[in-house]
């Protein structure tokens, strides 16, 4: 992997180090942001099964676990929650925090990575920001990792990315055209998805279903 790569886990283990436990401590800006992206998130799973059925979900780059909190807090019942990091800092605090719930400590990409399979899997903030990649390098990063999910989840999965249509875009994010994302998943991954563009900000959120 990219050594780069690693200066995106340090980035934000010095926010969490900075801000604790907040939207801050994971790099969110906008505290009232928060819940918008989570309710999309949950929503991979809303569109695809009844409420009263259990699924179990992933919570890929999990952070803090803040979205196990927004499904205790909002009521959401038929989700069977584990989180999984690839910084040890961020595993620890979860698992402190949720005892209840399962934390896994891995790199999908790498070989050694034993995971369960999960119904679902879901990467909040995974993608937005590449930092010091290159585009060209957080683009080849992007690629492996969602082919890699997709192969391990039995149901679906839910990224999302910044859009290409803003007044300007920031050199530390990772900004991808519908065009391009339609090209790669219909290429090598799969046709079988749905784009959100409606929850008010400067990203979008794709889910991709397994038939």
């Amino acid at each position: 992997m990219n050594p780069d790569f690693y200066k995106i886990v340090k980035h934000y283990e010095d926010c969490f180090e900075k801000y604790g436990d907040s939207h801050l401590g994971v790099d969110w800006p906008k505290y009232e942001d928060v819940d918008k992206r989570y309710n999309v998130m949950v929503d991979l799973i809303r569109l695809d099964v009844p409420s009263s059925l259990e699924a179990t979900l992933l919570d890929f780059g999990c952070g803090t676990a803040q979205l196990y909190s927004y499904i205790l807090d909002n009521g959401v019942s038929n989700i069977k929650y584990s989180g999984l990091d690839i910084s040890e800092k961020f595993v620890n605090h979860c698992r402190s925090k949720f005892q209840q719930n399962e934390f896994f400590l891995c790199d999908i990409l790498d070989d050694n990575c034993q995971l369960p399979l999960f119904d679902y899997w879901v990467m909040n903030g995974v993608f937005t920001e590449k930092r010091e990649l290159t585009f060209d390098e957080m683009w080849d990063y992007f690629k492996k990792m969602v082919i890699k999910a997709f192969s391990l989840t039995k149901r679906g999965i839910a990224f999302n990315l910044m859009s290409k249509n803003v007044d300007w875009e920031r050199e530390d994010l990772f900004h991808v055209s519908l065009d391009q994302l339609s090209a790669f998943l219909c290429e090598e991954v799969s046709r079988d998805f749905i784009i959100r563009n409606d929850y008010g900000l400067y990203e979008y959120t794709t889910y991709l279903y397994k038939k």
